[in-house]
């Protein structure tokens, strides 16, 4: 009896989890490389109360009667669409222009991939992420470097003292994926691949339809304020709206329940 109570909760609940997407989005706006998150929901079972097939008194009904029984989120997918660039000015900033990620070593030896490009340099020497991983391929610099120069095709070259032509430390190279909605984010500005995402392609910049290397520059997050804004409206007005179903499906239950 009034099911409406059941699926105006999984309405509620499916609601929450895009408030949680939007609250998520709002707080990376600054957040070097972040991707957009955007719930996607879809409908449950339907219940069929009359099918739309011959009767017994030999006619079909045109339509046949289904009773939906609420929605859920399918998935939480992330729009790859390139961020604003930055210009910063440090030469260990790098902005990919187009597709692909920045492999990184996790302390498992596992690789991770990243689209943030504030690099570093650690005590080794090797350009690694802020949280101290190393990039893969490694790369270290001298410690004698007075430059470094990483070109749009991700050759990383240094300049030391006493030297009048720099030396060529390695390149960078950039991953793609052939589905990267299907990767793992796992926090850090890191993901993980998966069977869903396919095998990692790796490959130097500029080649086969990977980004470039802008260096002394960073691509910010691909969040806009004012979309977020709206959609934060949208799910605040749908919550409400599945909040007061819940109420006239209990107003009606009191109702039949009190009838003498």
């Amino acid at each position: 009896m009034f099911r409406s109570l059941n699926v105006a909760a999984t309405g509620m609940v499916a609601q929450e989890t895009k408030l949680d997407t939007i609250a998520n989005n709002l707080a990376n706006a600054n957040t070097a490389g972040y991707k957009r998150q955007d719930a996607e929901f879809e409908d449950l079972l339907y219940q069929n109360v009359r099918s739309a097939t011959p009767n017994a008194i030999g006619g079909a009904a045109p339509a046949g009667t289904q009773v939906g029984s609420g929605v859920r989120v399918v998935t939480t997918s992330r729009a790859f669409a390139q961020g604003s660039i930055q210009q910063t000015g440090n030469p260990l900033d790098i902005a990919i222009e187009g597709s692909g990620f920045i492999g990184v070593t996790r302390a498992s030896g596992e690789i991770a991939y990243s689209r943030a490009g504030n690099l570093k340099v650690d005590a080794q020497g090797r350009l690694c992420t802020n949280d101290g991983l190393a990039i893969e391929p490694p790369i270290t610099v001298p410690t004698d470097a007075t430059s470094i120069t990483i070109a749009s095709d991700g050759t990383v070259s240094a300049l030391s003292a006493g030297q009048r032509a720099p030396t060529q430390l390695g390149q960078l190279q950039l991953v793609t994926f052939p589905n990267p909605n299907g990767l793992t984010a796992l926090g850090h500005n890191l993901y993980t691949a998966t069977a869903a995402s396919g095998e990692p392609v790796i490959g130097a910049p500029g080649t086969d339809g990977r980004g470039t290397i802008l260096q002394g520059a960073l691509e910010g997050s691909n969040v806009e304020m004012v979309s977020e804004m709206v959609n934060l409206i949208r799910t605040q007005r749908a919550y409400e709206i599945n909040s007061k179903v819940i109420s006239a499906a209990d107003d009606m239950l009191r109702n039949a329940t009190q009838v003498r």
